[in-house]
This record gives structure tokens, sequence and C-alpha cells, in this order.
């Protein structure tokens, strides 16, 4: 929400069509990591993601305004997005990251981007996003020593290190002035594809390239429409509409569901077993993502409780 937005107190509350249609986005979204591990199990990763971002840019950037906002940004905003959280979180899922431990590890971007702020901007880490960011990477210890042979380092490595990539597009968002997002999104689609598609003949070879775009069929390309179209360009249309109308402070902490669908749906699908280390380790994560989002409310309320 841009700065010039009005604060969410003036804002309507949301009603059953707005709750109904952020919990529609957040269950698209947690299927998408399904989707991503379906799709990537017989294609180069970073081939998958470059389809996705040319899907979502074309034809929409022929309807949709540039985003007001410097060029410099434009281009950083594409690279973090396209390049580092989604063409690595593709790499990690083709690698053995599981969909729904992959959608909770991502959500690690809000640990890195208070980080990050406060490092870079100034910004002042609060005593619960200490807490909360202290129980996050607990569990991530956990998940790394405990979890077993099913998941490799060099996959968390490569969640981890797309999560950070996250944090840095939503510096970037700040950097920006208040962009429309919608606009942001559709415009930067269109950075992605080719460094991607370069990669990804670079890692998996010029014929897996090859074969992937002559040879595959209609259940692949079924799978690039819902997470070029429904993933990227309604979800965040739809997202950024309740945001622009609800305010972030109602809407964003529905985000939390994401990791939610997504491990139902892993379970549902790929039948995800959750080991005691990795559950232990999960447990931490989204406890700390819990109190980080919604810790200042609890503060602050015991502040006003307690004694002058």
């Amino acid at each position: 929400m841009s700065a010039s937005s009005p604060s969410s107190t003036s804002l309507p509350s949301l009603n059953a069509r707005a709750l109904l249609l952020a919990l529609l986005i957040t269950g698209i979204w947690g299927v998408n990591f399904v989707v991503i591990k379906w799709s990537v199990a017989g294609a180069p990763p970073l081939l998958v993601a470059a389809l996705r971002f040319a899907l979502a840019a074309l034809p929409a950037v022929l309807f949709v305004p540039r985003p007001q906002m410097p060029a410099r940004l434009l281009w950083g905003y594409g690279l973090a997005v396209g390049v580092v959280q989604f063409g690595l979180l593709y790499l990690a899922i083709g690698l053995g990251m599981s969909a729904g431990l992959g959608s909770l590890l991502m959500q690690m971007q809000a640990f890195f981007t208070a980080l990050l702020a406060a490092r870079f901007l100034g910004e002042r880490v609060q005593p619960w996003q200490v807490a909360g960011i202290t129980l996050a990477f607990a569990g991530m210890g956990v998940i790394g020593a405990l979890s077993g042979g099913d998941l490799t380092l060099l996959s968390l490595g490569l969640t981890l290190a797309a999560a950070l990539g996250w944090a840095v597009s939503n510096l970037i968002v700040r950097a920006s002035g208040g962009a429309n997002m919608f606009s942001l999104v559709v415009w930067s689609a269109l950075i992605p594809p080719i460094p991607l598609t370069i990669l990804a003949g670079l890692v998996d070879g010029w014929d897996a390239v090859t074969r992937t775009l002559t040879q595959s069929g209609a259940g692949f390309w079924a799978a690039i429409l819902f997470m070029g179209l429904g993933n990227t360009v309604l979800g965040f249309g739809v997202w950024a509409a309740l945001i622009q109308r609800h305010g972030a402070a109602r809407v964003a902490p529905l985000s939390l569901l994401v990791p939610v669908f997504g491990l139902i749906a892993s379970a549902l699908v790929y039948q995800e077993a959750f080991p005691p280390g990795k559950a232990i380790g999960a447990a931490l994560v989204f406890a700390g993502l819990i109190l980080h989002v919604f810790g200042g409310r609890w503060w602050h309320r015991a502040e006003q409780r307690s004694p002058a």
C-alpha cells in the first residue's frame, strides 16, 4: 500500500466475499508448489520458470500500464523475483525439496526482509521479531540436522537463497515509492525469461531445452498456464486489489495460509511425510512466523495492560 493510501482504519473490513477471494488466492499459491514439483520432474527447472514468466508477461503488458518507477528498480525487481527467487526455488524443488516444506521455508523471506531493512534502511528489529527470527532459525537448524536423507543441504540452501531473493524484492518495492504492484508484477515478468532460458541451457543442456519445448504434452503446458496466469497474473492482481481496498494490515497476514495449503496439497498429492525432526523444525519455523506477524499486537496489548 502506497504512502498516500488511507490508513487501514479508514478502509472497509474484510467481508465474506473478500475473505473468500483471499482464501482462493492463498490456496492457489499453496497448490502452486505442487504444480511446480510436478512440472520440473521431467523438464529443466529453470526453463519451466522462464516459461512461467513469459506467459505472465505476454500478452498482459499490452494492456497494463508500465509501473511508475525508475528502470533500475524495475530490472532489479525482475531479476530478484524471477531469476533469484523463483529460479532458485524451481532448482531446489527439482533437486528434491518437497512442495510442502518448500512452501513453508519460502516464508523465511519475512525474517530476511526485517534483517535487510535493519541493515540497509536503518529500521529497528523489534523484540518480538528477534524472538520470531530466533525460533525460525532454530527450526531451520533442526530441519537441516534431523530431517534425514530426503532433504539435501543443497536444496535447503537454494530454497533459503530463493527466500533471500524475495526479501531483496521487498526492499525494492519499498524503494519504488508506492508503484502499482500489479503493473510491477506484469512488466517485471518480461525480464527473467531470457536469462533463465540461457541458464537452463547451460545447466541442463540445450537438447533438454529443445525437447521440452517441442515434445511436452498438454499437461505440462496446462501447468505453465496455471503458474503464469492463475498463480501470477490472477493471483497478484486480486491480491493487490484486496490490499488496495481493505489495507495491507488486514490482508497481508492471510498469506500465512499459503504454507498451510502447500503442506496439505503436498500431503494429498505426494503423500509427503513429516518425520519427527522435520515436523519439529517446521513447527518452530511456523511459530516464529506467527510471532513475527502478530507479535507486535500482543506486545502492545501487554504494555497497555501493565501498570504504569
